[in-house]
């Protein structure tokens, strides 16, 4: 493994490189830290060059200004990232608000991406206007606003499943919790006004799928990608166990992320059926 930081608009990204073969770019998602896939790229080393990275003003990077994010500019930093990293395209694999992260890519920067898989993005905004899962990012900024950052991260581990029956890296926790502020004072008003740009994804040159944990149905951050997948005809896969699986069990998730992240580029790669 090699780390380093690399110079983006206005920050310096902290980054880890592992194995050889076609990019990989994992994006995180709360918490933003590359310490969440150590183990799954550390497995997928073998296939694939992965690049993980702290999100900008996350853990190890710099650029926290205070000010509320605009998810372009997170895009935008994944595709600086590639161009510097991997040549000008990469897979790219986000979880979560990573999930959020990588599908604003694909719509604003398509030659960027050779396929994009995206798994559990709580894109909250595609749930009918009776589901109650539409009100998650209103709760925890009225939490935010009125205990700070213990009272809306109590709040949000409550909400996702698995969380509290398996144990953290000490280092990647002690990470997390120096994030808190960050998460819910500037990156939160763009995961909350998140939608898909549905035309953009369904004219992606390259293979995009939606995943979610077989625990997970029927959770707040599981049925949006079911909608999405529905609304841009792709295809929905079943990732094993929970929203952190790659925590909990790395050995798990690496494998089913390696046989999709195969057949992705395999069919990336495919002659396309619709030309002579």
């Amino acid at each position: 493994m090699t780390s380093g930081t690399f110079e983006v608009d206005g920050a310096d990204l902290y980054y880890e490189r592992r194995g050889s073969g076609p990019a990989l770019l994992m994006i995180s998602g709360a918490g933003g830290d590359a310490g969440y896939y150590t183990q799954v790229a550390a497995d997928l080393a073998d296939m694939f060059t992965v690049i993980t990275y702290d999100r900008r003003g996350n853990s190890r990077s710099t650029g926290r200004t205070g000010t509320p994010m605009d998810l372009a500019e997170q895009a935008a930093d994944a595709r600086t990232l590639i161009d510097g990293l991997a040549g000008g395209r990469a897979l790219v694999f986000g979880n979560s608000g990573g999930a959020i992260i990588g599908l604003t890519l694909a719509a604003l920067h398509p030659g960027s991406l050779a396929g994009l898989i995206a798994h559990e993005p709580p894109a909250v905004n595609v749930l009918p206007d009776d589901d109650p899962g539409r009100g998650f990012f209103a709760d925890l900024a009225d939490r935010y606003a009125r205990g700070g950052a213990p009272a809306a991260g109590r709040r949000f581990a409550e909400t996702v499943r698995g969380e509290g029956t398996y144990r953290w890296p000490d280092d990647l926790w002690r990470r997390f919790l120096g994030n808190q502020d960050h998460l819910f004072g500037a990156e939160w008003p763009g995961f909350a006004g998140f939608r898909p740009d549905e035309a953009a994804l369904k004219a992606a040159p390259f293979p995009i799928v939606l995943g979610a944990g077989a625990e997970d149905r029927d959770t707040y951050y599981a049925r949006p990608s079911v909608e999405i997948a529905r609304a841009i005809g792709a295809p929905w896969v079943e990732f094993p166990g929970i929203h952190m699986e790659f925590l909990r069990h790395p050995d798990r998730f690496a494998a089913a992320l390696r046989a999709l992240a195969a057949w992705a580029h395999d069919e990336e790669r495919a002659p396309d059926p619709r030309m002579p």
